[in-house]
């Protein structure tokens, strides 16, 4: 018998009426094992990292490289088995937890029945230069400021160590101690480096079994890419300071020798390095979009270069994280490379475009993804983040994107929608000539939450700011399709407050007609929509206009190119099969490469080493996992042609009913609307609206959703943090969640 789930207790998206298998079933002890050997390699391959700095951990490496000496790879596979092992091997072990997971794993995974803190959600940092910061990133921060001010007093000691053996006059003590710390602040940044690009592979397994968006994980990657090129800074700047001591800083730049580090090599990865950190800077960045984006591209040249500069077996141990982004970008690549038609683009009053794309059935995404989009009639190079503004279950056949005018960029794109509007109202058939040729699309993604989190809270505040309502939007929606079919898990209680500079920009929230999409919502649902107008203290004198809705058709076409499949995030189990295709691929080439061409011929020189070693990461995605794409994109599009087939004799089916559902339909009443007040001239006083829903709701779990600028955040956060800590017996606890992408 089926088990029946109280009314009171949320669960995310019960779709089966199947009994839950017993606690220790074979998958679920399988992925439980899985589970705990992935723990057990990451937190050996961190004590690996962090114990480097100690004398008995350069002990044991010499003994493990010597032990491994005699072996098909040499030094440079023991060292790589040591350092990149663990990580790829974890990675392995999610894919196979994924695999048995499955989605029906996901679905019936519910929120405590007791309000409780969680350290994910908790906000202990609201200000300052990381921004808001929960307590478990807090510890992570923690954690690499232990390790930098440990690595730097462990390495301290073994210099000075080393001068006493060496008996150096101490007239170049000073010297050789800037020279043996700018030494050690390379294998500090080194270890960074192996965490650098694991946060921005976008379809990362790691990211996917632990629950981190790509939009969260790329502050991650902007905090690791701040402290290492602090580190890489520091390491080329004592070693210019003591060959200028030494008059031969020219020299010493141009170096580039043939065995041991390649000096000129490291300093053009450097200064690309030093490139890229520049103009990410926040003033930079948000300024000079476009130059952080194009000098972002040099770390092709970082990369390529601090392989010549340290040789192979060096690089190596920074090599697993940049190996599992290489897998990634080229899987991004041929996801990318196709045009998808855009059903149709609608520019918005407020001066926000509405962009709906073609995807395929079988693409999956949540409320909470994002996209990357390219206009190539704007820029062949540039891709943008985008967080979806329609839900799974508007239609399987399109997804949208709400985009303002924030930029050059973006200001573009809405000159272009507008042309395309006013030659359709001067003559159809000349918009239809030049429709494609106007907006000509790439989509990389969808990306995001494995899990749609939204739906294991039974009460929601989501806060949004301008355009930052359109990913609540995406949330409203999915929340009332599923009120509409009765699922028991969606929250039943909603406040969504929205501060908007202008009323103009009101147009935006009526892209989603409640009523159309589940009629009666009221009386399961209740939702409150509370709007601030900061810049107007009163109504506009034409405020009906604001209040109508906007319409567009969204009618898949018959023909033409729809987004790709293949994404990372998509099936588990093909991308599963190309990442590990592509490990044992590069190990393959590799051995050959000893076995045919190096060892043969005596190959000593560091640098070209290094350049083998590069190569042949890039070649192993390309010749071993490029294949496994292919067959992936076949098997899709056969999977694709039985959906669609079966989709076909489904709507034969329910044309018989369309006469009942159109007599049904009739009968909804169209006058009622959501709740909604309106402010003008004032912003949200979190704190009064926080206890007012303390009082009201009680002692429950809230899942507080925002998207907006970081000052939006920040009073939220701030606000989360205040009555979390002042929580009684009887009120609730606030779980802040982000969903803003500040690139």
């Amino acid at each position: 018998m089926a088990k029946k789930h109280s009314a009171h207790e949320p669960l995310l998206l019960d779709l089966t009426d199947v009994e839950k298998p017993p606690r220790f079933a074979p998958p679920a002890f399988a992925k439980w094992v899985l589970n705990i050997a992935m723990w057990l390699l990451f937190i050996f391959w961190v004590a690996i990292m962090f114990a480097s700095p100690s004398e008995s951990a350069e002990k044991f490496t010499r003994n493990w490289t010597g032990a491994a000496s005699g072996s098909v790879y040499g030094i440079t596979g023991s060292i790589f088995l040591l350092y990149s092992g663990p990580i790829l091997a974890v990675a392995f072990l999610a894919i196979a937890s994924l695999i048995i997971a499955g989605e029906k794993d996901l679905q019936l995974k519910k929120t405590s029945k007791y309000p409780r803190f969680r350290l994910r959600t908790f906000p202990i940092l609201v200000d300052g230069p990381f921004g808001v910061v929960s307590a478990a990133e807090f510890i992570g921060i923690c954690l690499f400021v232990m390790f930098v001010l440990w690595a730097v007093y462990g390495y301290t000691l073994q210099n000075l160590n080393l001068l006493s053996e060496l008996q150096v006059p101490s007239e170049l003590k000073g010297i050789v101690m800037l020279e043996l710390s700018g030494l050690r602040f390379g294998a500090i940044g080194l270890y960074f480096l192996a965490f650098l690009f694991l946060p921005i592979t976008r379809g990362s397994v790691l990211l996917s079994i632990i629950d981190i968006p790509f939009e969260q994980a790329t502050r991650y990657h902007v905090w690791l890419g701040h402290l290492t090129m602090f580190i890489f800074t520091l390491h080329g700047l004592f070693y210019l300071i003591a060959w200028g001591l030494q008059g031969r800083l020219l020299q010493e730049i141009l170096e580039w020798r043939d065995f041991g580090v390649a000096n000129l090599p490291g300093v053009i990865s450097l200064l690309a390095g030093l490139l890229m950190w520049v103009t990410s800077l926040s003033p930079v960045r948000k300024k000079q979009f476009e130059l952080f984006f194009y000098t972002h591209q040099l770390y092709i040249v970082f990369v390529i270069f601090m392989a010549l500069h340290v040789g192979d077996f060096i690089f190596s141990i920074a090599a697993g994280g940049i190996f599992l982004f290489v897998i990634d970008r080229f899987l991004r690549f041929c996801q990318s490379r196709r045009t998808v038609d855009v059903i149709s683009a609608t520019s918005l009053p407020c001066g926000t475009v509405e962009l709906v794309f073609s995807k395929p059935p079988n693409l999956r995404y949540n409320a909470l993804s994002f996209v990357f989009l390219q206009i190539r009639e704007l820029s062949w190079l540039q891709w943008h983040p985008f967080s979806v503004s329609s839900s799974p279950l508007d239609g399987k056949n399109h997804i949208s994107v709400l985009i303002k005018v924030l930029g050059e960029w973006t200001a573009k794109l809405k000159s272009n929608v507008s042309d395309m509007s006013s030659a359709e109202g001067e003559n159809e058939l000349a918009m239809a000539n030049q429709y494609y040729s106007n907006v000509t699309a790439s989509v990389e993604g969808p990306y995001g939450h494995e899990l749609p989190y939204h739906l294991t809270y039974e009460n929601l505040i989501l806060v949004a700011g301008g355009i930052g309502i359109s990913p609540l939007l995406a949330i409203l929606s999915d929340i009332l399709h599923l009120t509409k079919q009765g699922k028991p898990c969606v929250p039943r209680n909603i406040l969504v407050i929205w501060a908007i500079k202008k009323s103009d920009e009101l147009p935006i929230l009526f892209t989603l007609d409640a009523e159309s999409i589940c009629p009666y919502y009221s009386e399961k649902l209740n939702l409150e929509v509370c709007v601030y107008v900061t810049r107007e203290s009163d109504p506009p004198l034409e405020e009906g206009k604001f209040y109508k809705g906007i319409s567009s058709s969204v009618s898949p076409p018959s023909k033409g190119s729809r987004m790709s499949v293949l994404v990372g995030t998509g099936n588990r189990v093909w991308s599963g099969v190309y990442v590990i295709v592509s490990v044992l691929g590069f190990a393959i080439l590799m051995a050959l490469l000893d076995i045919f061409y190096i060892n043969p011929l005596n190959i000593v020189s560091w640098w070209y080493k290094g350049l083998l070693f590069v190569g042949c990461m890039f070649a192993s995605v390309i010749i071993f996992g490029g294949p496994v794409i292919y067959l992936w994109h076949l098997w899709e599009r056969r999977i694709l042609k039985v959906e669609e087939s079966a989709d076909a004799r489904k709507d034969d089916v329910l044309q018989h009913s369309a006469g009942v559902n159109s007599v049904q339909d009739n009968l909804v009443p169209k006058d009622r609307a959501v709740s909604r007040r309106m402010y003008y001239g004032t912003r949200p006083n979190f704190e009064e609206i926080f206890t007012s829903v303390s009082e009201c709701w009680g002692n429950v779990d809230i899942g507080v959703i925002v998207c907006g600028p970081e000052t939006l955040q920040s009073s939220v956060a701030k606000e989360c943090r205040s009555q979390n800590l002042r929580k009684g017996s009887l009120r609730p606890v606030f779980h802040f969640n982000s969903h803003s992408f500040d690139l």
